[in-house]
């Protein structure tokens, strides 16, 4: 949602991101767009560490509707009133808020489209959980397996809490003024086809940064943000000394917790491989390589705890991108026209995956054996399939067609282009002003292995691919304002990030 109220204010808003953190000596939010302004509302930290799990949506709900409120009665009262609120998919009752207020509400969705339509059909009863044996078909879909659907739904027992709250989100969806979507539309255009038969929705990504895309904000070169300390230097210059398309870029994201077995299969896996490879391995999972792995592959190698993955992605160097396939990973590979190996985890990963090999064609999806574990082998030859022969160069043909494709949608006159635009001239009220405030949470995995919840400051960054730093489960809330007259536009964006101690066990064995 960050990204989006850069888009925003490149249409002539004033974008102000409010932040609610439980720590008031948190390093701001950087944001490169003059319009995009921070400020932050303090919550104790004491009083989240005393609510279990169970009860935290419902007590980050009791705080945001006593706060919103006053926000928006204090923009009334300086001459903004509010006409619309954009809320994450998962706070639907801030669309209930919204409606009792006489505000307009869209909610924002931060997955793929095909993983929503999923969770609607478990929601409307369509899908039943637990499952049956597949094919499994659902409109506007190719046929799924089982193991193609987000683990909450291939595995409902696993996290049930989480099923209930990815599930909801559609509960009054119907309501909705409007319905974003962190994809475009012809990446998914038969989902998207389907889902405009019921709902008003509007495809407004890939949500990255503008250099990376359609270069047509100068300024947006990053997200402003960074979970971890990233080794840019280190990363850049290594790089820099490898052939073109010779590395193999490895990082399953800030929270996917590998057991010993399957970090040593894939430490042994790589160092088999006839490539170079850039792996991140953070700080919390390095004592589970094997003992002198780096030293060993000094040559063809580089570990580091962190990296500037955009920069990594966009490098001459890299050939082929090993990703648990998260939304945000999955977008930046096909923004950047970088083949993927895909090693999903869990959640909308397997989905993810699912599409990267067989409907994108931009990757192959790694098989697992008996136990669970990709093995050293499977390892080599899904590495060799992306990047040798005649395979490999069909995969990465169409990821370079896939990088194209994203950056017309972004594009002036491209498909996300004109939805952003219509959603800006909507709210435009002849000869007078109207002003726009929005909120959200993005489920998505953090550092300490939990679940984060929205945007962020150095504690959290979100929106679909937004990170809770610590372990447990973490939540944020982000709003959107925008203040709309003839001359002149503002907008608000509002996070929070509240840990919540719940520790998870690895994601494979």
């Amino acid at each position: 949602m960050f990204q989006f109220s850069k888009r925003l204010a490149s249409k002539g808003l004033r974008v102000t991101l409010v932040t609610i953190s439980s720590d008031t000596h948190h390093e701001p939010i950087e944001t490169q767009l003059s319009l995009v302004k921070i400020e932050s509302i303090y919550a104790a930290s004491e009083e989240a560490d005393k609510i279990n799990a169970e009860n935290k949506i419902q007590w980050l709900q009791n705080i945001l509707t006593k706060r919103l409120p006053e926000l928006i009665s204090k923009q009334e009262s300086i001459g903004y009133p509010i006409s619309c609120i954009v809320y994450d998919s998962a706070m639907t009752w801030a669309l209930d808020m919204a409606k009792g207020l006489g505000i307009a509400g869209a909610s924002f969705f931060t997955h793929s489209c095909a993983v929503g339509t999923v969770y609607c059909n478990v929601h409307q009863g369509v899908l039943s959980v637990p499952l049956k044996e597949g094919p499994i078909l659902l409109p506007g879909l190719p046929p799924l397996e089982p193991h193609d659907l987000p683990s909450f739904i291939y595995d409902p027992g696993s996290y049930p809490s989480f099923l209930k709250l990815v599930v909801g989100r559609f509960s009054n969806i119907t309501d909705a003024d409007w319905i974003f979507w962190n994809s475009f539309d012809c990446l998914e255009q038969e989902v998207v086809s389907w889902m405009r038969t019921r709902w008003p929705i509007k495809t407004i990504g890939p949500t990255l940064p503008s250099m990376y895309l359609d270069k047509r904000l100068e300024d947006d070169r990053d997200y402003g943000f960074n979970l971890f300390t990233p080794n840019i230097d280190t990363c850049i210059k290594w790089l820099e000394s490898k052939a073109t398309g010779t590395v193999v870029y490895v990082s399953f994201g800030s929270m996917a917790n590998l057991g010993e077995k399957q970090m040593e299969e894939l430490a042994l896996g790589l160092k088999r491989s006839k490539t170079n490879f850039l792996w991140v391995v953070r700080e919390s999972e390095i004592q589970k390589l094997p003992s002198n792995f780096e030293e060993q592959t000094s040559e063809k190698g580089l570990v580091v705890n962190w990296c500037p993955q955009l920069q990594v992605l966009a490098h001459k160097a890299v050939g082929c991108f090993m990703t648990h396939c998260g939304w945000n990973s999955t977008l930046e590979a096909l923004s950047s026209g970088v083949p993927m190996v895909a090693m999903p985890q869990w959640t909308d990963q397997l989905t993810n995956a699912k599409f990267v090999e067989d409907e994108w064609k931009v990757g192959v999806r790694v098989k697992v054996d008996q136990m669970g574990i990709v093995t050293k082998e499977e390892i080599e030859r899904c590495i060799a399939q992306v990047m040798e022969g005649e395979r490999g160069k069909e995969i990465k043909r169409n990821s370079m067609r896939w990088r194209e494709l994203a950056k017309e949608a972004v594009d002036e006159g491209g498909s996300s282009d004109k939805n952003i635009e219509e959603f800006v001239a909507a709210l435009l009220c002849p000869g007078g002003a109207t002003f726009s405030f929005g909120l959200g949470v993005g489920l998505s995995p953090d550092g300490g292995g939990g679940f984060g919840f929205g945007w962020g400051s150095s504690s959290s960054t979100g929106g679909g691919n937004s990170w809770a730093s610590g372990s447990g489960f973490g939540y944020g809330v982000v709003g959107l304002a925008i203040h709309m007259v003839p001359m002149a536009m503002e907008a608000i964006a509002i996070t929070t990030t509240i840990r919540l101690c719940m520790d998870l066990p690895d994601v494979t064995s």
